[in-house]
């Protein structure tokens, strides 16, 4: 990765992945039998998820954080997906977040945020039917109850019993996750994974969809799609059905040409169901619930309206979330706050076949959850130890900056000295300045590996016609420093140090050719002393990425040492 992920977001990541592995292959499974509850049965799996690796890593923002990863995999799901799931799955991260943060890691903060959390599953199916059908939806269903309720000779009102009823079942639901999720973070606690068999899904690869024919993404026709979800409600509105009727057709139409994507939420039955049944419904209601003429007419017109207001919702969410894939906009957030969250994802869709990998079929998850739930998450550390490794592995640049005679050489000296009380095998050269009278007349070069010194830089034509400034390159110094960044003794050393990278290497001699060498092979970790007014210069030079730059004058010598040393992993502590 160009840029370093925290450690926050790469737990995460893995927290975020497991629960979309969940949410992939078990999802598939649920939804394509018709298990009724099979969006409470997701829910509660990630709810459990999160409770349980939460005993474990203990950061705060680390749900809402695996709920954005989470909702975004979710995208590679087989299903069609729109933006409901993702929306719902993040809302309930954040909630649990909230509980958990008020009330702290405690029994009632899990509980309580673990039964709000999957009652907010009813909450957005009641908001997305208003949002599809408008309020004539909760019209059509008022009326129904009131007309159940005369029939039946009900004297109690009924309207909200099935709504209440529901919240109760829901509410039970997430009371047994979070019930699983603390028994299961406990066990996660008091002892290392053991060995539980159970039969894995074999279906991996066919769990992530392949790659079809990338569409030509375009930020125009992002703003074209957004302006004609508006110009559908607009019309749906303040048109009579002879000019919003032709024209939702027309439009849809011209989404279905352009993305499959839109098509294929129209290829569903399920739609076309439920379009006769919201229309029929609809009719029947106002046919018997209202007075006047042309009831019957009416009610068909107000259902079918009703249909094309969430035949625009489904098919415009459709193709909005299709070019919000656009590269530009997921560079864009490279550049913002939340550059962790590509990264992030990068790291996702690496670890997310090997999840899948580990999900269990349904029959094993029902007869032992907390087994089954304790076997996947203890995989989550061994994951993130693999990662940190993965990340000590990366060889580093780092920088240490001052103006001239800020003392640059005397600190780089100073930290090869603490590298090597800690063990740690050095190599390269250092830069000493040579004084006279207080003046300073030249510098000499010295061989980290041997302590050789070689006389560099002089105000002297007899040490060499090449000049940098005020001073004489000598040849033979140049050729030391050339050999002492050539020794066959560094293959050994970790970290690898090169005293002023200036003007005469940006230039491209000096030791030029040996630091682009140097950073392309990554087979070592860097150190470069420069001059501040160089540094900008330098890392463009060379494209360093992501180098640590430590000025002298800010940075104690302990503090750098104890940066460098756990920046590139080869000691976490340093006293």
């Amino acid at each position: 990765m160009k840029q370093e992920l925290n450690e926050k977001w790469i737990k995460a990541s893995i927290a975020g992945t497991i629960w979309a592995a969940s949410e992939i292959v078990l999802g598939s499974f649920l939804h394509n039998l018709k298990i009724p509850f099979s969006g409470n049965i997701l829910t509660a799996i990630g709810l459990i998820i999160l409770i349980s690796v939460s005993y474990i890593w203990t950061e705060k923002g680390l749900f809402w954080r695996a709920g954005i990863i989470c909702a975004l995999m979710k995208t590679m799901s087989p299903s069609a997906v729109i933006f409901g799931p993702m929306i719902a799955i993040f809302t309930e991260s954040l909630i649990l977040e909230f509980f958990v943060r008020v009330s702290g890691r405690t029994l009632a903060g899990y509980i309580a945020g673990s039964m709000v959390a999957m009652s907010w599953n009813l909450i957005q199916k009641i908001l997305n039917y208003i949002i599809f059908y408008g309020s004539n939806i909760i019209d059509v269903y008022t009326d129904l109850l009131k007309l159940a309720q005369k029939q039946l000779d009900i004297k109690t009102d009924i309207v909200w019993l099935p709504i209440v009823i529901l919240l109760i079942v829901y509410a039970l639901f997430g009371l047994f996750a979070g019930i699983i999720g603390i028994r299961v973070g406990r066990q996660m606690l008091k002892q290392p994974a053991s060995e539980i068999s159970f039969r894995q899904n074999e279906v991996i690869r066919e769990s992530i969809p392949k790659n079809t024919t990338e569409l030509n993404y375009s930020i125009v026709w992002l703003i074209i799609d957004f302006a004609l979800v508006i110009v559908s409600f607009i019309l749906l509105n303040k048109t009579s059905w002879m000019v919003w009727g032709p024209s939702i057709i027309v439009i849809v139409a011209f989404w279905s040409v352009r993305y499959k994507r839109a098509l294929r939420q129209l290829a569903k039955p399920k739609f076309w169901i439920f379009f006769v049944l919201i229309t029929l419904l609809t009719a029947f209601v106002i046919t018997r619930a209202q007075t006047g003429e042309n009831l019957l007419q009416k009610g068909l017109l107000t259902g079918i309206q009703m249909n094309f207001r969430a035949m625009v919702i489904i098919v415009g969410f459709a193709v909005l979330g299709t070019e919000l894939y656009n590269p530009v906009i997921r560079n864009f957030f490279l550049r913002t706050s939340f550059k962790n969250l590509p990264l992030a994802l990068e790291l996702s869709a690496e670890s997310l076949p090997a999840f899948i990998s580990s999900i269990p079929d349904f029959k094993s998850l029902i007869k032992n959850p907390v087994s089954i739930f304790y076997h996947v998450l203890s995989q989550a550390d061994v994951r993130l130890n693999e990662i940190r490794q993965i990340k000590r592995a990366l060889k580093k640049v780092f920088i240490i900056s001052g103006s001239v005679g800020e003392g640059k050489t005397t600190y780089a000296r100073n930290l090869v000295e603490i590298f090597r009380q800690n063990n740690i095998a050095v190599g390269g050269i250092i830069s000493e300045r040579v004084m006279k009278d207080s003046v300073t007349t030249g510098y000499d070069i010295v061989d980290l590996l041997t302590g050789k010194r070689h006389i560099f830089l002089r105000q002297d034509e007899e040490c060499g016609k090449e000049k940098i400034g005020k001073f004489n390159i000598s040849a033979d110094g140049l050729a030391a420093g050339m050999s002492a960044l050539n020794s066959p003794g560094l293959t050994d050393c970790q970290i690898i140090v090169i005293d002023e990278v200036g003007l005469l290497e940006l230039n491209g001699n000096g030791w030029a050719e040996k630091v682009a060498n140097l950073i392309s092979k990554k087979d070592h970790h860097i150190l470069l002393a420069v001059r501040d007014t160089y540094i900008d210069a330098v890392v463009k030079k060379w494209d360093i990425q992501d180098p640590v730059i430590i000025n002298i004058k800010e940075v104690s010598l302990a503090s750098a040492a104890s940066i460098i040393l756990g920046k590139s992993g080869m000691s976490n502590d340093y006293n």
